[in-house]
């Protein structure tokens, strides 16, 4: 069976998507980047993508956006679609259930929804008091933060903490976690594909 293609979103820097192509040459994940969605050029991540060799699309916001999108991901043979930092809520509905991930930088549900992003979550972790932080990768559904965890991995709260030194901590936890649950939802997506065909 051919490798896995995987679609990557994202909407600053391109730190995970970058981690993902890098244990996809690895031989972590039995799969290839196919495509990586940006809505601006101008962010660091569609750069650093390009440099890395990945083929970049921008897709611009506006008018039928989702339709765009899909699109984009449907002629280059998407399996699954990874969102790496990508801060707009993607589009499910049938085309996509069970065949969407998202890394999330805390531990849900406690530290999630709708705002909760980058340093706003490290900041809720720290006034909140917790002696943990952590990662968990889940499926993407029509809520924020809200679908099934595939994986989750923990990290201490350490005395002295700012948002930015948390944040480094639980980037590390993210970039062990998101190839591990890739892999895993590869295997199940491929093998609901098999399935169906047999039947």
């Amino acid at each position: 069976m051919d490798r896995a293609r995987l679609g990557l979103l994202i909407s600053g820097g391109g730190r995970t998507a970058l981690n993902l192509a890098e244990a996809c040459g690895r031989g972590e994940i039995d799969a290839s980047v196919a495509l990586v969605v940006a809505h601006r050029d101008e962010i660091d991540g569609v750069a650093r993508c390009r440099e890395a060799g990945l083929r970049v699309a921008v897709v611009p916001k506006g008018p039928d956006l989702d339709d765009r999108i899909d699109a984009a991901l449907a002629a280059a043979g998407v399996e699954l679609a990874c969102l790496c930092g990508y801060l707009r809520r993607f589009r499910v509905g049938e085309r996509w259930r069970g065949r969407a991930l998202n890394i999330h930088p805390g531990l849900l549900p406690r530290f999630g929804g709708a705002g909760m992003y980058g340093l706003a979550v490290h900041r809720a972790v720290l006034a909140a008091g917790v002696a943990e932080s952590g990662c968990t990768v889940h499926e993407v559904d029509e809520e924020y933060d809200r679908g099934a965890t595939v994986l989750e991995r923990r990290c201490p709260v350490l005395p002295g903490d700012s948002a930015e030194s948390l944040a480094e901590r639980v980037f590390r936890e993210e970039c062990a976690a998101y190839p591990i649950a890739v892999a895993r939802m590869l295997a199940r997506v491929r093998r609901a594909a098999a399935e169906t065909a047999s039947a």
